[in-house]
């Protein structure tokens, strides 16, 4: 059994209007250390493959097919031993 942990982002290129209030938000208190936010999404994948490389495609083809717009979005997978 596999953990897969995905991250996915909004590309660079895609203006991200969450990120953006976030951004404004952490300035109002006081953070003006940050210079940019971009907010994502983590998912956690419970995979049941025979090994780590298997486990990664399952995961790379559930982003491809539903989890991640690929049009809009990035997404990086890792894999952990459960």
């Amino acid at each position: 059994m596999y953990k897969a942990t995905v991250n996915v982002t909004l590309r660079k290129s895609i203006l991200d209007p969450q990120g953006k209030a976030a951004h404004n938000a952490l300035k109002n208190l006081g953070l003006n250390e940050i210079e940019q936010v971009r907010i994502g999404k983590l998912i956690e994948l419970d995979i049941d493959a025979e090994n780590k490389e298997e486990a990664h495609k399952v995961a790379e083809t559930a982003c491809s097919k539903l989890l991640a717009n690929e049009v809009m979005e990035d997404f990086e997978i890792e894999i952990h031993e459960n």
